[in-house]
């Protein structure tokens, strides 16, 4: 991994005052929050909260319109192209080249990504997530859980420091899910990589998170523990704590303290 900036900051992710304007809709509004280095948070919401929107100004695909982005303690609308290859992203709603095989894929995304050996790149991360039964096949031609599987791959190609994953374990069967769970976990633990999920199963993020981040309509309008939730909202697991949230109820506990105070 690259060590560019790596005393810069604490912060893997900081983000100061952000909003995102499309015409008429303000996708985000004013949304500040810090992910810690070598942590696993999550970016949670109901559909239109603006996480897509809040991943999409994190990976530098957009700008925001007013704000601070800093990843590694570089500014991402200066400077974006010297923290991006230290970054990759996972989503099963982004399809790869339908046509082209698994391993030409892989291989495209390698050199993109500047890695040097890159055929025992490939060979491990297909042993490490059992594709390589899929490397000859087209793409187009897998199953929604194998493309969830491959897409990972290539997320972890180029071994980054900040992985952005868009419901990394969609479309698996509980047995594969729990498998990548722990993959993903074992990655960050053996490299300090810092994990940022969006994700609307709550099981996987009261196990894999540290932090939870809450959107509705655009604006960070909660944060804290999994655990630190459960207590505020006066819930027995997350699933309730998201309806809570994504409904507008109120926190149950007695003096909670919510994210926009």
């Amino acid at each position: 991994m690259l060590g560019y900036a790596s005393s810069v900051s604490e912060s893997a992710i900081r983000v100061g005052g952000v909003s995102k304007r499309f015409n008429d809709v303000i996708a985000v509004d004013d949304v500040s929050f810090e992910v810690g280095r070598g942590t696993t948070s999550a970016l949670l919401g109901g559909n239109g909260a603006g996480k897509t929107t809040t991943l999409a100004m994190l990976l530098g695909l957009l700008l925001p319109d007013q704000g601070l982005i800093e990843i590694f303690g570089v500014d991402m609308v200066r400077d974006r192209y010297r923290v991006l290859p230290r970054i990759n992203f996972s989503s099963p709603y982004v399809d790869l080249p339908r046509r082209l095989t698994v391993a030409e894929n892989l291989r495209v995304y390698a050199l993109l990504y500047g890695v040097r050996d890159v055929a025992a790149q490939i060979r491990r991360l297909a042993d490490a997530l059992d594709i390589g039964e899929l490397l000859r096949r087209t793409y187009g031609s897998l199953s929604a859980g194998q493309r969830t599987r491959v897409t990972i791959a290539k997320a972890l190609l180029n071994d980054p420091e900040l992985l952005l994953l868009d419901e990394p374990t969609a479309s698996l069967d509980p047995d594969t899910a729990d498998w990548v769970r722990a993959y993903l976990e074992s990655y960050r633990d053996r490299t300090g990589a810092t994990l940022l999920l969006a994700s609307h199963n709550m099981t996987e993020v009261e196990r894999m998170c540290d932090l939870v981040l809450m959107l509705r309509s655009g604006r960070l309008v909660d944060r804290g523990t999994p655990h630190e939730l459960l207590e505020r909202y006066g819930r027995q697991n997350m699933e309730e704590v998201f309806i809570d949230i994504a409904r507008d109820r109120r926190s149950r506990g007695a003096g909670a303290k919510r994210a926009s105070t």
